[in-house]
């Protein structure tokens, strides 16, 4: 690979599938060429209409960094437009109601036959129309409440647990159903889904006046599940903590040749001790980039976004691979790692933060642990990347349901708006990299479910709960790291 620069700045690289070249400022020339073997020879320029994009970017952080936000927001405002939501909002689908006034013939009717069958305590007339209620009117949400409870009164946990879990998935905001379904798990005690659940609602209501509670109970039933686990292996009970992902310890490699017990004891100390030994692994073998300004500009962004995140209980650490592909994933613990791609890909700071923001939520969330704890790894959230060209090793990394994903994209947006940086990084840089990347997505996007759907997600959740879209863009440092990265990889290559 060869790289020619002119006048000092950069662009390109030999991202695969064809990721953006940067945008750089007006007053830089540049003529940039890649060569790439079996490929013809391509030259970059830029437009006029994105240089003068990047002259109002860099007054506009220039404004914002000396606090005269109003100034700052106006010149934001002239390259970034208002979302449709903004100028029409939309009311959100599945808002749900509790008023069974409102219920359709056929609704009231089972509601009816509910209530009477509690009258006469008769199980079969209390639960069967309950379960035709909330088929035929799935937004009645104190159909899926008392469903629930009359459940769970029962002794039928893991069917109150299902009940709600599908309610949540309509209304993921609704205390009530969040409260349920905590005390449903604490009954049960699973003691793990309950402490992920509150800590998920703790993040994503930040001024919830019941947010320290939320988070004190995530930590208290966290601290139950440690009891629960260690109790097991005290007692022998070692072969049903693990189910179904022991063939994962054997046959994949994570933890090496651990027998059950010492795997089962380092889950017990915790996600940090995890994700520091899957880390171990990924650092003794991946390339890396250890330039020291490139590595603090990642990292003090990265504990920029953790401090607001409400775990502290991690040490957080972020990594870059030496790989030119756009791509980036969280272990357990804190351990965050990027490719190189990923930041030439990012066209502002923002956007970087927004990556970032995505994998830190996973992490705060504990995504990657609670897959692991639940033993679902092995059939459908881990997948084998390479890396390309760099090294035989193939690395697993989790691979999360479609739901954690958009919880990532949601409490990720949060991070951003806590931590001065605009809230839709993330969501520009979705956007963005879905324009240009079709057919073939980065190895990111075409590991996470419809980048439409998700686009479309974050903007109405940036606009329902109000979140700033004009906060420090960071294009210059951006646009800095990246030359410098730039030069790092072409010496590299230059070498090799």
């Amino acid at each position: 690979m060869k790289f020619v620069f002119h006048a000092g700045l950069i662009v390109c690289s030999s991202l695969l599938s064809g990721v953006a070249l940067a945008e750089v400022p007006a007053s830089v020339e540049i003529i940039t060429e890649v060569e790439i073997e079996d490929l013809p020879q391509r030259t970059f320029e830029l437009t006029p209409e994105e240089q003068a994009r990047y002259d109002i970017l860099r007054e506009a952080d220039a404004l914002f960094l000396e606090g005269n936000y109003a100034r700052a927001r106006e010149l934001y405002q002239q390259v970034k437009p208002p979302f449709k939501r903004e100028i029409q909002p939309l009311e959100a689908p599945g808002e749900g109601f509790e008023d069974s006034s409102l219920l359709s013939p056929a609704g009231s009717a089972f509601w009816r036959q509910y209530q009477q069958g509690v009258t006469q305590n008769v199980d079969s007339r209390v639960l069967v129309p309950l379960q035709l209620l909330v088929e035929r009117e799935p937004d009645f949400i104190l159909g899926h409440l008392h469903y629930a409870q009359r459940l769970k009164e029962r002794g039928h946990n893991q069917g109150a647990e299902a009940v709600l879990q599908g309610a949540l998935g309509r209304f993921p905001h609704h205390l009530g159903l969040t409260e349920m379904a905590i005390q449903t798990y604490e009954a049960g005690e699973n003691w793990l889904g309950a402490s992920f659940l509150a800590r998920q609602f703790a993040l994503s209501h930040p001024e919830h006046p019941q947010q320290a509670e939320f988070l004190q109970r995530a930590d208290e039933n966290f601290r139950r599940y440690q009891q629960q686990l260690q109790q097991q292996i005290t007692g022998g009970a070692i072969a049903n903590v693990l189910t179904g992902s022991l063939s994962l310890f054997a046959t994949g490699n994570i933890f090496g040749s651990l027998s059950t017990v010492e795997t089962t004891a380092l889950l017990l100390r915790g996600e940090s001790s995890v994700g520091t030994r899957m880390a171990r692994q990924i650092l003794d073998q991946a390339p890396l980039i250890t330039d020291p300004e490139l590595v603090a500009y990642v990292q003090e962004m990265g504990e920029k976004l953790a401090q607001v995140s409400g775990r502290n209980d991690f040490n957080y650490e972020f990594h870059i691979l030496q790989d030119e592909t756009f791509n980036a994933f969280a272990l357990p613990g804190g351990q965050i790692f990027i490719n190189a791609g990923a930041i030439l890909a990012a066209q502002s700071q923002a956007e970087l933060a927004g990556l970032l923001a995505h994998e830190l939520a996973h992490t705060i969330l504990s995504h990657g642990f609670q897959l692991m704890t639940q033993g679902q790894v092995t059939a459908n959230m881990m997948r084998q990347i390479p890396w390309v060209g760099r090294t035989a090793t193939n690395l697993m990394v989790f691979r999360y349901s479609r739901e954690m994903e958009r919880q990532a994209d949601r409490v990720g947006t949060r991070l951003l708006a806590a931590s001065g940086y605009p809230a839709d990084g993330l969501h520009h840089l979705l956007l963005r990299l879905e324009q240009e990347n079709k057919p073939s997505p980065p190895a990111w996007l075409s590991t996470h479910p419809n980048t439409r759907e998700r686009i479309t997600d974050l903007e109405r959740f940036i606009v329902q709960h109000n979140l700033n879209r004009y906060g420090y863009e960071g294009v210059e440092r951006h646009l800095g790291m990246r030359q410098r990265l730039f030069e790092l990889l072409d010496s590299g290559n230059q070498e090799e």
